[in-house]
């Protein structure tokens, strides 16, 4: 448990370091996102590059503390490939299909290094596919939910810690370890992120920590008890993709592409309920917590109270989606 501790407060340490840095050569290189008094309403100019200092966090503490198998060695690969990826788009120069691209390349270098959804029940034609999905669904939901001062770090905290918790019950020591890390490195971030936030993850930081989510999500013997615990990971990672699906399909009844932002995002729409930047992102924070509470309560409860608890769960989302599409958005 001392390895334990000690990644995730060097991780922490490292990021809350670099994220300082990261901001000074940002505004050194003008690498700054501008509000436009549409969907970006920051009072001033905050520079990216916060992913960078996220991504170092966890790159050295990996460094310091592991040792490099194959996984974790295909991880940091995968990882670093969606990090550039992310970065070269904080330049302004990838189209959405080249970006999708980008991702997908980073998602096929985790599953060549063995890394993908490995359920006995699932022929490997079916599981590769999933896991390209699951890692792009994953990782653009993160990217998506990137729109607000502290709501991406503060999720990807929570999620990570709670995917180490599952990982831990499982055995999967190493796994739990690099989530460790990765919510140590988002956490000490978000201490320059949250509201008035100082600096921004960026396109780079996004991508980053929504990819290494969806992987180091997977696989985590979920299924142990009974075998609807398999939705587990999607209720952890429930935030970003409830976001990602209330976006698409907002923007499918309106005729809007799916690609194109607009003001649809749920932490938007709670700000239109009158609720602040910081108490908006609490509320979510508190959302986070809950969910990922239920997936772990799935893992260890039979399958007909797992029924039970996860009809209730979707039924209460279904319920917060119809409420916040009420919403007037209209300016």
């Amino acid at each position: 448990m001392i390895k334990y501790g000690a990644a995730f407060m060097m991780s922490f340490v490292f990021a809350l370091y670099w994220t300082p840095l990261m901001r000074k050569a940002a505004l050194q290189l003008g690498i700054l996102d501008a509000p436009d008094r549409k969907l970006k309403k920051h009072e001033n100019a905050v520079p990216y590059f916060g992913g960078v200092a996220v991504f170092l966090g966890f790159l050295m503490t990996v460094g310091v503390l592991t040792e490099f198998d194959q996984a974790t060695l295909g991880l940091l690969l995968s990882g670093s490939i969606a990090l550039m990826v992310g970065l070269i788009d904080d330049f302004g120069v990838l189209t959405p299909l080249q970006k999708l691209l980008g991702q997908t390349l980073a998602a096929l270098v985790l599953v060549k290094s063995g890394t993908f959804i490995k359920l006995e029940f699932l022929p490997l034609y079916v599981a590769i596919p999933l896991t390209v999905l699951w890692i792009l669904a994953v990782t653009n939901a993160m990217n998506i939910i990137d729109i607000m001062d502290g709501l991406a770090s503060g999720v990807a905290t929570i999620a990570a810690l709670a995917i180490a918790i599952v990982n831990l019950m499982a055995g999967r020591d190493s796994q739990a370890f690099l989530s460790l890390v990765l919510a140590g490195a988002t956490l000490g971030f978000l201490r320059h992120n949250f509201h008035p936030a100082k600096i921004f993850l960026g396109d780079a930081g996004s991508l980053f920590i929504g990819f290494m989510l969806a992987a180091l999500s997977m696989n985590a013997g979920y299924t142990r008890v009974n075998l609807l615990a398999v939705i587990s990971p999607v209720l952890i990672l429930g935030i970003p993709l409830f976001d990602l699906g209330l976006v698409m399909l907002i923007r499918w009844n309106m005729g809007i592409p799916v690609m194109k932002g607009s003001p649809d995002h749920f932490a938007l729409r709670l700000r239109r309920c009158k609720l602040s930047v910081r108490e908006t992102a609490v509320v979510t924070y508190i959302a986070g917590v809950l969910l990922a509470g239920v997936a772990l309560l799935i893992t260890q409860i039979p399958m007909e109270w797992a029924v039970g608890t996860l009809g209730g769960t979707v039924s209460l989302a279904g319920v917060s989606a119809y409420l916040l599409m009420k919403v007037d958005m209209r300016s």
